[in-house]
């Protein structure tokens, strides 16, 4: 390993350290947010210069499906937690917010990143093709509860069990279509060897899995007193702090992929990390939940469900044709700012 990424461990460490104590010290709430918060994204970090080695061995396209899983560990984390504390909304928020967060916000950034510095950018078409079709897809099952529910549908009356339906179809979608993510394509990128043993590697993914799940315990924990110190709404905060934290990964590495004219590696990353929580991780924490007191169901509030289906469109118009430019990019980053001013005052 080179010196700096020595030094990256190390400052993960240190705060990771550091929210320990804020936590055990019960530093005022807003105190405790941040450090967690930060320490996210420094885990983050050290997940992306891991999985950065692990495209040297498996390729973009395997490499950016195992980034994307690893990425969402903390918002697994979060909103396991989360659930246990009875902060359905705040879930439902979040969930929604990390595919707009990916599909929308990242998405941008990375398009405008890269364009600035490299002019048109274009990548494999046929697998963004895949990744928009299946974003569509996942989008309209996630909101046909919510729609049942706000029309008076007979299916009103079984929002659990129809939650559930979909919960099933869209886990058994990822399960068909995860071989076809993770096989190489003619667009694959060739990648720089491995600095990094395969121990090494492991090594720091699997220690910053685990301190992601500390840290994000200790983030919900202040995320409460926290939104009622910043009077903000918990939809607000779901769709927007929490989303954003829970993507850390994505949001660093996509920007630093796109930067270095390695757009397939970068759209592999971040609208795999989009599809998992449409197609994995909601469906899962639906059948976990049944395990708390609170349980989750795909019934959004209108508003969310109305603006994943914007974003799924927009952002499969854009990516459809295989090529980006920065305009392109500011295009999506003001989809999202206007979608979450929409949420400051509740939802």
């Amino acid at each position: 390993m080179r010196r700096r990424e020595l030094a990256e461990i190390a400052v993960g460490a240190a705060l990771v350290v550091a929210a320990a104590l804020v936590n055990v010290l019960d530093a005022p709430a807003v105190a405790q947010f941040v450090v967690a918060g930060i320490a996210i994204a420094a885990l983050a970090r050290l997940v992306g210069a891991s999985t950065e080695q692990l495209g040297g061995r498996l390729g973009s396209s395997a490499a950016g499906a195992v980034q994307s899983a690893l990425g969402n560990l903390p918002e697994l984390f979060i909103a396991l937690f989360a659930l246990h504390h009875g902060l359905v909304r705040v879930v439902q928020a979040a969930l929604i917010g990390s595919v707009l967060a990916n599909s929308v916000l990242v998405l941008g950034l990375a398009f405008v990143a890269g364009g600035l510095r490299h002019g048109t950018q274009t990548f494999d078409s046929p697998r963004a093709r895949l990744l928009a079709t299946l974003t569509m897809l996942a989008a309209a099952t996630l909101s046909v509860p919510t729609f049942a529910h706000q029309f008076h549908s007979p299916a009103a009356r079984h929002e659990h069990a129809l939650s559930l339906i979909c919960a099933g179809v869209l886990l058994a979608i990822f399960v068909l279509t995860l071989p076809g993510l993770l096989r190489g394509t003619l667009g694959d990128e060739e990648h720089e060897p491995p600095r990094w043993s395969f121990a090494q590697t492991l090594a720091v993914l699997g220690g910053a899995a685990v301190a992601a799940a500390l840290v994000s315990d200790w983030f919900v924990g202040a995320l409460t007193p926290a939104i009622h110190v910043l009077h903000m709404s918990q939809a607000f905060a779901g769709l927007v702090v929490v989303a954003i934290a829970g993507n850390a990964v994505e949001n660093v590495v996509g920007l630093q992929l796109a930067r270095r004219d390695r757009l397939d590696f970068a759209i592999s990353v971040i609208v795999n990390s989009s599809l998992q929580v449409a197609l994995a991780l909601t469906p899962i924490l639906v059948f976990a939940s049944l395990l708390f007191a609170a349980t989750l169901t795909l019934v959004f509030p209108t508003l969310l469900a109305i603006s994943l289906l914007f974003a799924a469109v927009v952002g499969a118009l854009v990516i459809v044709d295989g090529e980006s430019t920065w305009e392109e990019g500011a295009i999506l980053v003001g989809l999202y700012v206007v979608i979450a001013a929409s949420f400051w005052w509740g939802a």
